[in-house]
């Protein structure tokens, strides 16, 4: 029986403001608030707030029979904290329908996977505690910022315990394999990998509303037909999307919101079903591993990791961030950290892309490639001297490394000294009823020998 996996992420840009050499050294707010706000209530209105309620109404119509998954980044869930929390009330109420599971990503929708593996585990770490804390319940699953994989990744996500990947079926990695399968890691076969079907997902978030694609306009039960349409064989469907792609990139006008609420009667007359990620990798058994040796991406007709690092701007901005990413590791300070996480965002190093790829990039405040890498550099610049300032440059490696050491240790014993102290407190408990009988017998005998 077919099932379809049905996947959004929620994610928003944390807009920089325009920052100049001459602010170096002097300013250390680098965000434009006001655009921020603006940008975040826009996506909410258009799109988030109706797509959310869309998706409510048709877990509580259907009857359990539609399933969805979420992701959200951390990044995006301080700004609708901050801005929108209309949209946070929303998760909630579709968390509480039983019929959606929240997945665990960077929690700076960063590229942290690409360039440090302490700092990797740390974003997904406070993701899956922050995804805990809000809906009740630990992330089995997780997807990479822009469905960045690579079999080291997988090898990673693995060891941190959890049980699938979300990633792109692109064809050079897949070759002449279909997407509608459950694979596997190829450096651990724990690991379930779930593969976008890109032209089925694009279908509905780039072509929807297109009048002059072949297939416009789209109806729920031609797409459902199309999926039905497939060998019986290949079980999984997977569409992932931007949420943002219901009411921003596919105006609400185009009733792409009446689209999607007629995907479950017509699934259900082909006798197709929907499922989440970890009812798909519990039920079903992979075929294959998937091997990816090069990381990819669902960005761009490559489907590679070349929209954020494909020109030698983004590698020098990249590089230059993550040159301090150690001892942003070491600090304790709030700001620093904070700043980290926004600094690490995807989309900064997506604005200074040079590729012509035949789709509008929205660039905010820049003008060109350019104008993103300046003023993103000016503010690495003095995001790096406050992290001197707290970690000296001239601090050698050495000296570095062994700070890192004594503090992993020191964590490690402390992780020790607990595990004896709950032993200790689980023994102490078990022996407290045996010394209450103790006396209640010695009593008794007293008793009885005064009774002699």
């Amino acid at each position: 029986m077919k099932t379809i996996c049905l996947y959004f992420e929620i994610h928003n840009i944390i807009n920089l403001k325009r920052y100049r050499c001459f602010d170096i050294g002097r300013d250390h707010y680098y965000y434009d608030d006001y655009e921020n706000e603006r940008s975040i209530n826009d996506v909410a209105e258009r799109s988030y707030i109706p797509a959310l309620g869309t998706l409510i109404e048709m877990a509580k119509v259907n009857n359990g029979a539609f399933k969805v998954a979420l992701s959200v980044s951390g990044v995006a869930l301080e700004q609708l904290e901050t801005y929108a929390p209309r949209v946070i009330e929303l998760l909630h109420e579709l968390n509480e329908t039983g019929c959606v599971e929240f997945l665990c990503e960077p929690y700076s929708h960063g590229l942290s996977s690409l360039a440090n593996e302490e700092c990797f585990r740390d974003d997904v770490e406070r993701m899956r505690t922050k995804v805990q804390q809000m809906f009740g319940k630990a992330p089995k699953v997780f997807r990479n910022s822009s469905l960045i994989y690579s079999n080291e990744i997988g090898s990673i996500i693995a060891d941190m315990g959890f049980k699938g990947i979300l990633t792109e079926g692109a064809k050079h990695v897949l070759g002449w394999k279909s997407a509608h399968y459950l694979y596997h890691c190829a450096y651990n076969q724990n690991l379930k990998v779930l593969l976008r079907d890109f032209k089925l997902s694009d279908d509905i978030s780039l072509r929807f509303n297109n009048s002059e694609w072949n297939e416009y306009p789209l109806f729920a039960d031609k797409y459902i037909g199309w999926i039905a349409d497939m060998p019986e064989e290949e079980q999984v469907i997977n569409i992932f999307m931007e949420l943002s792609a219901l009411g921003v990139a596919q105006p609400l006008s185009s009733n792409i919101l009446e689209f999607l609420k007629a995907l479950p009667a017509c699934a259900k007359e082909k006798g197709i079903t929907f499922s989440t990620p970890t009812e798909i990798i519990t039920k079903l058994k992979s075929v294959d591993a998937v091997d990816v040796p090069y990381p990819m991406s669902w960005t761009d007709e490559e489907r590679d990791i070349s929209s954020f690092l494909g020109n030698i701007l983004q590698r020098e901005a990249f590089n230059k961030l993550y040159s301090v990413a150690e001892r942003v590791h070491l600090c304790q300070d709030r700001r620093i950290k904070q700043d980290w996480d926004y600094l690490q965002a995807s989309n900064n190093f997506r604005f200074m892309t040079t590729k012509h790829t035949g789709l509008y990039i929205e660039r905010g405040i820049y003008d060109s490639p350019f104008d993103a890498f300046t003023n993103y550099m000016n503010i690495v610049g003095d995001f790096i001297a406050r992290v001197d300032s707290l970690y000296p440059a001239d601090m050698d490696n050495e000296e570095l490394n062994s700070l890192l050491t004594t503090i992993k240790n020191q964590g490690e014993e402390i992780a020790a000294l607990t595990k004896e102290l709950e032993k200790a407190q689980k023994k102490l408990e078990k022996l407290e009823p045996k010394e209450k009988k103790a006396p209640a017998k010695k009593a008794c005998a007293k008793k009885t020998k005064k009774e002699e």
